[in-house]
Parts: structure tokens; C-alpha cells; sequence
């Protein structure tokens, strides 16, 4: 491993920040578990882990947090259209952490080719350009391009400002609903986006599927594709649920990983449906794990994103920590691995796998915005690196408030939204009652002021889209990363007034 004047402690530092910042952000409304919960989460997943240990990513820490901050600078910039000293200040902490970003000595933004360049004090300096639709992508030290062929793919969808919402734009001209409070609903939007300090850049609420409350930041519109991060996860989820309608997989069988393949691999054990509850039991450090050690070496649950490497490979050679469906962990590994199986079927039968989340997915929803971005081999990285406008992920929200139907058509297999909404055995026997299937968080804690039945996805950053099925409501709030936690005490305030503005509805469990 080379060296670099910034210490290895201060490099350990940045990454016990990056765990808090996860706890705060990416993690969203989950409590840490009390000192007896924690002892005896640590306890059971060690009467249970299986011999081996753990191997650290390959590669400088300082060199991985750059090609983050490059990748992050060039998404800012050149997606959500964000001045690059704006960007360096307030967004991305997740893969370039703040402490970090210091080292860089020298930053180009190249506006002709859409491509950013941070050079460290060794001499070494990664790269981030923007290819196609699918957005920026960092490149490997010393490489000057990808190692796919980028592409552009346009929605087929009519203009949106002459559609009617939720296809398009147009919202409908039509009385406000009587049970609801338009003056709480409003108070709400306020309370989200006033408060400074929040950098709340998007604000949406929809009741029954129609907007009844939405505000943007400065220069923030409805089209503005904005950094989600891991709710990219729970999207991940619904391109999987696609695949699974349409036949090519069964939630339950053995995931046909290639490299799991060999006779007596114990991976064959691990089904789609543990995937997508965090409960595969494979072997990584990630911030988010109870006894996460910042000084153990680069955690691969960011790796993903800053290795600039084949991440779908590295995800697949992971050994087993636990058995599948045993421990819950919050990983990146299981909705990397998720994305590998939905390439090995697009592309199994043929079909274009960079337009494959555009054709299957957005197009049928009226989603025309989303960017979701790869590796330099072209895997799509929706653990984290995708862009959507905050309207977009309402959009998706409600696909699973109507149980997986859209425009009378059935999107997601029957069933589907219940996978979602139903706490994962694992998590459950940790005394986490928290996590979900298909990539879903769960307000079994109460952490959110709204119904424990209500599920969300997350990110990090204080990225939230809140399903809450009792009130017929979808939230969504995106906000810049140094926001977060002003962000989250703005949002818990928001919801407990609409809580107030819209009554639970005749018959709700």
C-alpha cells in the first residue's frame, strides 16, 4: 500500500466519521442498539459466523476516497447541475468523506467533456467523466476511459408537460380532498424546507397517488435528478421484482451466482429472497456492522463505489460469514449482487441491459430523469450511484401503495409488496424489527413519528421516500448531505403534521 502525507490515522478518522454519518444518514430512522441489545447482537452473530476471515480491498484508502470525491463532484455538476465549489462543500460525504476531500491539490472541472480531475500530493489523480445515460463513472488509475460501450437511451413516453400526472406533469384540476387539512399540509411543506440548516433541496407528498403538498430548494425543479444514494437499494429491488413477474426468477430459489457454482459451494444455499433482505450471511466490513473497526482496513461496503473495479466480481467472491437467512446485516454486497443477477438475465435473453431499468421500469411509471450509473465495466451501481427527481421516486412509492400495479397493469409479481413490508426473520431474531425484503426499512421502532407498519427507503444523506399505507400517503424528502440531521429534524416535524392533516383511512390495518 503506498503512502501519503495524510496520516493513516487521520484516514481512520474519516472512516469513524463515515460510520457515524451512516447511522445518521444511510441508516436513516434506525436507533443504535442499547448496550444489552448490542451485547447480545454481537454475541449471537458470533455463536453462529463460520470459520474464516475477513480480506481487505485491495488499494490506498486516500486514492479510493478520491475517485469517490471525483465521481461525486462530476454527478453534482454535471446531473443535478450544482456549482463544483458548492458540490465540494455539501454533498457526497458518503464515498469522499469531508476530512478527505482536504488532500486534493489540484481540481479541474472540464465543462467541454464533462469530466473531473483531483490530483493528490503523491501525483496520482483520478478521474470521473460523465458517459451517456449513464452518468459519471470514476476510471481506474492510469486508464483515460470505460471498458463498456456507453450509450444514451431516451424514455418513450410523451411530453410531460402536456400528460397528466403521475404519466407526466400536468397536475389535475380537481377539488381538494375534504378529509384532508390543506392548512396542516401546507404547514408540513414549510416545515421540510424552511429551516436552513436542513438543505432540504425537494419535498413531496402524495395522498391516494395525487400531490397534495411539494416545494423545491433554489434552482431545484421537477425534473432535477438529485442525489438518493441507497434508496437506490429499494429500486434495485423493484427492477429485480420486474424480472420475477415476467418469470425469468422465483423469489425463493437458489441465486444462480456463476461464481457459486462449483460442486459444494455453501453459497448455493443463499436464495433471491435472502439477497434482498440483507440476510445472504456473506463476509465484508461495512460501517453500518455493530463492531465495525475503522482501523481494520477499507470497508468493501464502499469499496463498491471507489474500487473502480468489476464490482460485480468482487461481490461474488465474498465468502460466507453466517448461513443465509441467519444474521442481518446492512451490506452493500447483497444489492450488488441483486444487480449481477438482473445483468445475467437481461443480457441472457438478449436484451439491452443499460435500457433495460429505462423499458421495463420507468417507462411504464412516466419516469423520464433517472440516471443510474455504473462501474467501469459498465454494472450498474443502484446501491447507491443513481440520480432521480424527487417526483420520480413518489412515482415508485406508489407502485407499492397500489400493491405492485400500475395503470391496471401488474408491475410487480403478487405478493410482492408484502415481501417488502414484512420484517426479515433475521433482523427480527437480532432484536432489530427493522429491515425488510426487496432492499425496504421498516418503522418498527417507532424512530419515525408515523405508524410502525409504514416502510421507506433510505439514504445516506437524510434521503428518504415513506410508504405509510394506514394514511395513503407517500413522503419524499432529498436534501444535500451536510443537511442531514437539520434535515431529519425537519422531516420529523413535517410528518407528525401531516399526520395530524390526513386521517387514517376507513379500514386500515
Amino acid at each position: 500500500m503506498r503512502t501519503h502525507p495524510l496520516s493513516h490515522r487521520l484516514i481512520s478518522l474519516a472512516l469513524a466519521s463515515l460510520a457515524v454519518a451512516c447511522s445518521a444518514g444511510e441508516k436513516g430512522a434506525t436507533p443504535e442498539p442499547q448496550d444489552d441489545d448490542l451485547a447480545f447482537l454481537l454475541a449471537r452473530a458470533d455463536s453462529l459466523e463460520l470459520p474464516g476471515e475477513w480480506t481487505p480491498p485491495p488499494g490506498d484508502p486516500l486514492e479510493h476516497a478520491t475517485a469517490g470525491f471525483a465521481n461525486i463532484l462530476c454527478s453534482a455538476v454535471f446531473i443535478t447541475g450544482l456549482d463544483p465549489a458548492d458540490a465540494a462543500e455539501t454533498v457526497g460525504y458518503f464515498t469522499s468523506p469531508y476530512e478527505l476531500r482536504k488532500s486534493v491539490v489540484d481540481t479541474v472541472v472540464d465543462y467541454e467533456r464533462q469530466r473531473v480531475s483531483l490530483t493528490l500530493p503523491s501525483g496520482v489523480t483520478r478521474v470521473a467523466e460523465k458517459y451517456g445515460s449513464q452518468g459519471c463513472v470514476a476510471l481506474p488509475i492510469g486508464e483515460d476511459s470505460v471498458f463498456f460501450t456507453p450509450e444514451v437511451v431516451e424514455p418513450r413516453l410523451p411530453d410531460a408537460a402536456a400528460t397528466p400526472w403521475p404519466m407526466g406533469d400536468v397536475l389535475p384540476d380537481a377539488p381538494w380532498p375534504a378529509e384532508v387539512d390543506s392548512a396542516e399540509v401546507a404547514q408540513a411543506v414549510a416545515a421540510a424546507l424552511d429551516d436552513p440548516e436542513a438543505m432540504t433541496e425537494a419535498f413531496v407528498v402524495t395522498y391516494r397517488g395525487r400531490i397534495i403538498g411539494e416545494g423545491y430548494g433554489r434552482g431545484i425543479g421537477v425534473h432535477t435528478p438529485l442525489e438518493s444514494w441507497s434508496m437506490g437499494k429499494s429500486l434495485t429491488g423493484a427492477l429485480m421484482g420486474r424480472l420475477i413477474q415476467e418469470g425469468v426468477y422465483d423469489l425463493w430459489q437458489s441465486a444462480p451466482i456463476p461464481e457459486w457454482q462449483n460442486e459444494g459451494d455453501p453459497r448455493q444455499e443463499i436464495r433471491i429472497g435472502d439477497i434482498m433482505r440483507m440476510s445472504s450471511g456473506l463476509r465484508i466490513h461495512a460501517p453500518l456492522d455493530p463492531d465495525f473497526d475503522p482501523d481494520a482496513g477499507y470497508p468493501d461496503h464502499v469499496y463498491y463505489y471507489t474500487g473502480t473495479t468489476n464490482s460485480f466480481h468482487w461481490a461474488a467472491t465474498r465468502p460466507q460469514q453466517w448461513q443465509p437467512n441467519t444474521v442481518g446485516r446492512y451490506r452493500n454486497t447483497d444489492p450488488v449482487l441483486t444487480n449481477y443477477l438482473i445483468r445475467l438475465a437481461v443480457e441472457g435473453r438478449g436484451e439491452d441491459y443499460h435500457a433495460f431499468p429505462q423499458r421495463a421500469l420507468f417507462d411504464k411509471l412516466g419516469i423520464r430523469d433517472a440516471v443510474i450509473e455504473t462501474d467501469p465495466y459498465g454494472d450498474f451501481l443502484t446501491q447507491g450511484y443513481e440520480f432521480l427527481a424527487a417526483r420520480d421516486w413518489a412515482r415508485l412509492g406508489n407502485l407499492y401503495l397500489q400493491d405492485g400495479v400500475w395503470n391496471g397493469e401488474r408491475l410487480l409479481p403478487e405478493g410482492y409488496e408484502e415481501y417488502a413490508r414484512t420484517l426479515a426473520p433475521a433482523w427480527v431474531a437480532d432484536r432489530r424489527p427493522v429491515y425488510g425484503g426487496a432492499f425496504f426499512w421498516i418503522n418498527g421502532t417507532g424512530s419515525f413519528p408515523i405508524p410502525r407498519e409504514a416502510q421507506y427507503m433510505a439514504g445516506a444523506g437524510g434521503q428518504y421516500t415513506i410508504i405509510i399505507p394506514s394514511h395513503g400517503l407517500v413522503v419524499v424528502r432529498l436534501g444535500k448531505y451536510r443537511g442531514s440531521r437539520a434535515g431529519r429534524r425537519a422531516l420529523n416535524h413535517a410528518l407528525e403534521l401531516l399526520m395530524e392533516a390526513v386521517p387514517r383511512l376507513e379500514g386500515a390495518e
